[in-house]
């Protein structure tokens, strides 16, 4: 067997100034290398056989004005949803109710919007402490935030944000022009100096380069802090949208990149997020062996199916894969 690339060693403290050069020979390694590597790291800082189990509801959806290539949320689009306004409290606290019972530790809250406004910021905030006194993390998509919406969120107790990179920022602007990568950048930032946990990841199979997903993790990984998780998402091809017909991803560089994300980041949750309903159970058998421990459960993902609870069920049990406790950040 051929040795790991030296940058994959593992060992010292955590990096966060990975070189383009240094994360693409991880990416070239032949394949049960780099997932040898992977799962030795993972085995390092997590129990291999657990994974956090998280769900994820669309709180307001559609007319976004943003014109993400990807989201079927974008009012640019004719993709056959109907906008919904913001959901009352009680029905967000009805549906993370049902998630805990389901098995969910996290209870991640998505709104589709370029920046929320103030007075729907509120609401969001009263859902969080709601969602909290339930005993589960929380976690918010809301797009770009201020610093004091950021701050403000935070003193709610919220636990996670999520902002995703998507890709690479050559291929970014290909993706989204209605913001920069450096508007994401900052929100980043906001979110960081509020004291909320970061969750930052991707989006594979939107027509980038191999040197696109590289320098997409290269980048996560050289944050000032790396993402506490990081969603690694397949692309889910819409109708109507501009990457309907978008080339499949193929699975074993799928895998690839969860591996590659786990080395880079050996702290972070790696999410096995949007697009399982077109994996094989042996795929995500594969993801798991590569590193992913943590998964959306429930049969949406904001608008998109999900694989539901009971296959799930099914599939851990096959695995040998039990839920992770909920940790509650500080």
């Amino acid at each position: 067997m051929s040795s790991p690339h030296p940058a994959a060693t593992g060992h010292g403290p955590v990096r966060n100034d990975w070189q383009h050069d240094e994360v693409h020979a991880l990416f070239a390694l032949p394949f049960n290398d780099l997932l040898f590597e992977a799962q030795r790291v993972h085995r390092m800082h997590f129990s291999p056989s657990e994974v956090q189990i998280a769900t994820l509801l669309s709180i307001k959806t559609g007319a976004c004005p943003e014109d993400c290539a990807y989201c079927p949320q974008s009012i640019r689009y004719h993709t056959g949803l109907e906008p919904e306004r913001l959901m009352p409290v009680q029905d967000v606290v009805a549906q993370a109710e049902a998630a805990r019972d389901a098995g969910a530790t996290r209870f991640c809250m998505g709104a589709a919007y370029r920046s929320p406004k103030d007075r729907d910021l509120e609401t969001i905030i009263e859902m969080i402490r709601e969602v909290k006194a339930l005993g589960m993390e929380t976690c918010a998509t809301l797009g770009m935030l201020k610093p004091e919406q950021a701050s403000r969120l935070s003193d709610a107790g919220l636990d996670y944000y999520n902002h995703n990179i998507d890709t690479s920022p050559r291929h970014y602007k290909d993706i989204i022009g209605t913001r920069t990568f450096g508007d994401r950048m900052e929100t980043l930032h906001n979110v960081r100096t509020a004291g909320i946990n970061v969750c930052c990841g991707g989006i594979v199979g939107m027509g980038e380069t191999l040197g696109d997903r590289v320098e997409m993790l290269r980048i996560l990984a050289n944050l000032p802090e790396h993402p506490q998780s990081v969603p690694i998402n397949q692309l889910i091809r819409v109708p109507g949208t501009p990457l309907e017909d978008a080339e499949p991803v193929d699975p074993f560089d799928f895998v690839r990149t969860i591996a590659v994300a786990r080395i880079l980041m050996p702290h972070s949750h790696v999410r096995l997020s949007a697009g399982r309903t077109e994996m094989s159970d042996e795929m995500q058998a594969l993801c798991f062996l590569a590193g992913a421990n943590s998964v959306f459960y429930g049969d949406k993902l904001l608008t998109t199916d999900n694989p539901d609870e009971h296959h799930d069920h099914r599939l851990f049990k096959r695995l040998g894969i039990r839920p992770e406790p909920v940790h509650h950040s500080t």
